[in-house]
């Protein structure tokens, strides 16, 4: 084993953020306080060692990644499977708009992972697509000296859903698991006798 850290770092302040509108799959812009953000986040991030950065292809996590990177000086692999959860008919909606047309069904989401928004998927299916990400990373670090780091640039919902996944919580209790300031980050690590992640720390970072 030498994979022994990832750190899932989400996005900067967007316009859908500061709109109070669900983003998901849209590809919304950094705001002049996300990209504000992403630079106060770099130099602390860089004082860790990172052997990989993977991000999500859209926008807002790309600019974020690259901000980063380049204090790092590592190069940014996209994957999209690092995307945003697709929320259907909800995506570019406020919640309180969403209540309106979908009365309860907010509630309903939030409290099941396997609920899914119209036309959307569920935190189980972002969970199902992301975790290969790691695992992946991991087989391909596999045999490397020394103990490897990635970082993961991404989305709230689908660094909470894979935080869950990574350390094997039972589903019921996966909405236990809180909110994702912007550009905070989560740490997952494992012992080098022992094959489960852990969690480390949780909406970490700058103000």
């Amino acid at each position: 084993m030498t994979l022994r850290r990832v750190v899932l770092l989400r996005h900067g302040q967007t316009d859908y953020n500061v709109a109070g509108r669900m983003q998901g799959h849209i590809d919304s812009q950094l705001t002049e306080e996300g990209r504000a953000q992403a630079v106060r986040a770099a130099p602390v991030l860089a004082t860790m060692p990172f052997d990989r950065i993977v991000s999500s292809d859209l926008t807002r996590a790309v600019d974020t990644a690259n901000t980063v990177a380049e204090a790092i000086g590592l190069p940014v692999k996209l994957d999209p499977r690092l995307r945003e959860t697709h929320l259907g008919e909800w995506q570019g909606r406020s919640v309180a708009e969403v209540e309106i047309d979908y009365p309860g069904q907010i509630t309903d989401w939030r409290g099941d992972p396997r609920w899914t928004p119209p036309g959307g998927e569920s935190r189980v299916a972002v969970v199902e697509r992301s975790l290969p990400v790691v695992g992946e990373i991991d087989a391909d670090l596999a045999g490397e000296p020394g103990e490897q780091s990635v970082l993961l640039v991404a989305h709230g919902g689908m660094i909470g859903g894979l935080v869950s996944g990574l350390l094997d919580l039972p589903e019921s209790v996966w909405p236990i698991i809180g909110g994702m300031g912007n550009c905070k980050w989560a740490v997952v690590a494992r012992r080098s006798d022992h094959p489960r992640w852990r969690l480390s720390g949780y909406n970490i970072g700058v103000t």
